[in-house]
């Protein structure tokens, strides 16, 4: 594997939903960022942010409605908007090409090993489900590290409960979206997306890299 992606590593497929949106310009290389719409198993969708160099879009001639594979990282950049600072996530994408018709392999594929950056949070739903939050931190190169939202469900909730701040995981999960009405005054109220990380297996790791069972 990329040693850039030893550590983060998403692969996503998806149709382009939304055009392209120059972002920002660093030694003379641009970025654009878009929305892709991938689907879930259960009929609805996921619109992913994505951010992209023009050297990659040079010659595709991608366009809204076409269906791609896009493979990157899963990355935390600090934004100021609105007069207050947020963290912005988005697929930072590092290859993208049209999608084979009729491929059968996952939309929505991400791995990430990190480390546990605040103490978990444990909490059920209403209907009893059991869900655990944990913020976890991903080094990046030159000293960088994303920080990256993870929701565990059920018996991986359990078991990141019981995690440490400093407890390297191992995380295998697809990027989600979510919408939610946020308050901007007395009277108006704006739509928001966030962006997190559902867990589909996740692993302790000890201090060689090597994976700890979870089993209970």
């Amino acid at each position: 594997m990329d040693n850039n992606l030893a550590n983060n590593k998403e692969e996503i497929t998806g149709t382009i939903e939304s055009d392209f949106v120059f972002n920002h310009e660093i030694y003379g290389e641009k970025f654009y960022t878009f929305k892709v719409d991938i689907p879930r198993l259960s009929g609805t969708s996921d619109s992913i942010r994505v951010m992209i160099s023009e050297r990659l879009l040079m010659n595709g001639g991608y366009a809204v409605g076409d269906k791609v594979d896009i493979t990157g990282q899963f990355r935390s950049y600090n934004c100021y908007e609105n007069g207050e600072n947020r963290l912005m996530l988005t697929v930072f994408a590092k290859d993208i090409c049209r999608a084979e018709e009729g491929g059968n392999k996952n939309p929505n594929s991400l791995y990430l090993n990190g480390y546990i950056c605040k103490p978990p949070v444990y909490r059920t739903t209403p209907f009893g489900r059991e869900i655990t939050d944990i913020l976890i931190a991903v080094n990046r190169s030159y000293g960088k590290s994303d920080y990256i939202p993870i929701i565990a469900w059920g018996r991986n909730a359990r078991f990141a409960n019981s995690l440490e701040v400093g407890d390297n995981v191992k995380i295998y999960g697809r990027i989600q979206s979510r919408n939610y009405q946020k308050r901007v005054s007395d009277d108006e109220t704006v739509t928001k997306t966030a962006y997190e990380v559902s867990i589909n297996r996740m692993e302790l790791a000890d201090e060689d890299g090597e994976d700890i069972d979870d089993d209970e």
